[in-house]
């Protein structure tokens, strides 16, 4: 595995918003940020496409998949030193492991592969669907969102990583989600 993809650890929680485009997981990473004031970890594919720029064909190329992936690691790495207590990430490599499968045929990078063998999250919010898709320029999907929740879901139930789902409207989702940080962080103490 290369050590770019290498996860620094911590004492503290790390919790990842996870699921189809257009299903809430920015605006719920941020909230929750705000609400257990710990820190954000963006998804670094928006950074990149953004720095990169325009491209004729598909949003990302196979070869970028390694690029994006290093570059998410590298700022979720950076919030543990910020602070080790709470780590909120807005996606992480499964993630991008998933659209990696899906848009290139069930490719995904051997590199990318081993490297989720050695990453560590406490807990899992997969967002529904269950919201209006908003387009903007990275989405290009609006009607493959209940498909896709599927397959988020199957990934996590065929790798056994704790989750919940964050359905409705968005102060019922916070609520849900703060309710089992504070358990998380509850059952780490005792």
């Amino acid at each position: 595995m290369e050590e770019t993809l290498r996860q620094q650890s911590t004492g503290g929680l790390k919790v990842v918003l996870f699921g189809p485009e257009s299903s809430g997981k920015t605006t719920m990473a941020r909230s929750l940020s705000e609400a257990c004031n710990a820190p954000w970890v963006e998804e670094y594919m928006r950074i990149y496409l953004d720095d990169r720029g325009p491209v004729v064909g598909s949003l990302v190329a196979k070869g970028e998949i390694l690029p994006i992936a290093k570059g998410q690691i590298a700022l979720e790495n950076r919030a543990v030193v910020a602070n080790p207590q709470l780590i909120i990430c807005d996606t992480n490599l499964l993630e991008l492991k998933v659209y990696s499968e899906y848009y290139f045929d069930g490719w995904c990078p051997t590199e990318l592969l081993n490297a989720l063998d050695q990453l560590k999250y406490d807990h899992y919010f997969l967002t529904g669907v269950d919201i209006p898709w908003k387009a903007d320029k990275l989405r290009d999907r609006p009607l493959d969102r209940e498909n896709m929740f599927c397959i988020f879901e199957q990934e996590l139930q065929q790798r056994q990583l704790p989750y919940t789902i964050l359905e409705g409207p968005h102060p019922d989702r916070l609520e849900k989600a703060l309710k089992v940080i504070n358990q998380l962080k509850t059952n780490m103490h005792a």
